[in-house]
């Protein structure tokens, strides 16, 4: 299983064109026959904006439940732990299968894009 972030705004653009929706803490994807995929809310920590990166976040996806376990606050676009202040993009996590024609992909984020190609393009 490959555990992808799905940023909020990439999956407000696909339910808006009926390609995919949440639902009950599944991502459904309608040209996929209604194939659904776990989710939970995340975040995607892109910058430090303040005080110093010592749980070295900058550029790590985390739950809402590891957000909550480390003393974290998040506020729309930003989330403050204790000094700290980070730019973040609020989103998802899901876990997929990869299928037979992604093990020639190498990273995750190709991995991601052929996902997004494969269910949405």
């Amino acid at each position: 299983m490959t555990k992808l972030f799905l940023p909020q705004t990439q999956l407000e653009e696909w339910a808006l064109a009926d390609k995919a929706d949440l639902r009950d803490g599944h991502l459904v994807v309608a040209e996929e026959g209604g194939a659904s995929f776990p989710t939970v809310p995340a975040v995607h920590f892109v910058q430090l904006v303040s005080g110093d990166d010592t749980h070295q976040l900058v550029a790590k996806v985390k739950t809402e439940a590891q957000l909550a376990s480390l003393g974290a606050e998040q506020m729309a676009d930003s989330v403050l732990l204790g000094e700290t202040a980070y730019e973040i993009v609020p989103g998802y996590l899901t876990e997929v299968a990869p299928r037979p024609s992604d093990k020639k992909v190498g990273n995750e984020a190709d991995l991601l894009a052929a996902f997004i190609l494969n269910k949405m393009g």
